[in-house]
């Protein structure tokens, strides 16, 4: 299938939740296929929840006869992630016709092309790599610094062994400390434009509000 399509991420929620523990997540958006098909999505996660799984919505055909709202899960699935359709619908988007059980979306004819544009929104949409760390739990190794918050993150490398490094202005040192990458996303969301980086290749950039430069 050609993949000469565009994804439009559009806006984005968080709210906390209602004890205080997580943020929930929601991040919405279109998408226009290679010969102008549409489709609508939304995926979302919240933090602090267990197990780690992620939620995604895909819309097509609003107003036609095959027009139908599937769902899914993201979930962990041997060290990447795969998805699961589910009966309980996520979201309402603008694309979208009746919510299908998963049993229906499996009947349904345009299940292939759905599948695709899953693929191409977790491949383009910067939230939706951010959903992606979190579910899978990446590891970072970062400055001291960094993991304290006294300083920024300028510096963001993934090693050939598929390591992250998140490193500052100050010289590394021997001390380092390993988190999340998703918590440290949590605290610098600009990280997100980055996180997409293959192994082997770093970015940095000169200040929190300079742009990313990507090198290998």
């Amino acid at each position: 299938m050609n993949t000469d399509a565009q994804v439009i991420p559009g806006r984005m929620s968080e709210v906390p939740t209602a004890d205080a523990t997580g943020m929930d997540r929601r991040a919405f958006g279109e998408f226009v296929g290679p010969q102008g098909e549409l489709a609508s999505y939304a995926l979302g996660w919240t933090t602090g929840s267990d197990p780690h799984a992620g939620r995604i919505t895909i819309g097509i055909g609003a107003g036609n006869p095959g027009g139908a709202t599937f769902h899914a899960v993201v979930f962990p699935h041997q060290g990447s992630h795969a998805y699961a359709l589910v009966d309980d619908p996520f979201e309402q988007v603008p694309q979208g016709g009746p919510d299908l059980t998963a049993g229906q979306a499996r009947a349904h004819e345009d299940l292939p092309f759905i599948w695709w544009v899953v693929d191409r929104v977790m491949e383009r949409d910067p939230r939706a790599w951010w959903m992606r760390h979190w579910v899978v739990g990446t590891q970072c190794v970062q400055t001291s610094q960094v993991f304290e918050q006294q300083e920024p993150i300028l510096h963001v490398a993934h090693d050939e062994t598929g390591c992250w490094h998140l490193t500052g202005p100050s010289d590394p040192g021997p001390a380092t400390k390993t988190g999340h990458l998703w918590h440290a996303i949590d605290e610098d969301p600009t990280l997100q434009s980055v996180l997409d980086l293959p192994a082997g290749t770093c970015a940095t950039r000169e200040a929190p509000t300079r742009t990313w430069t990507t090198t290998s």
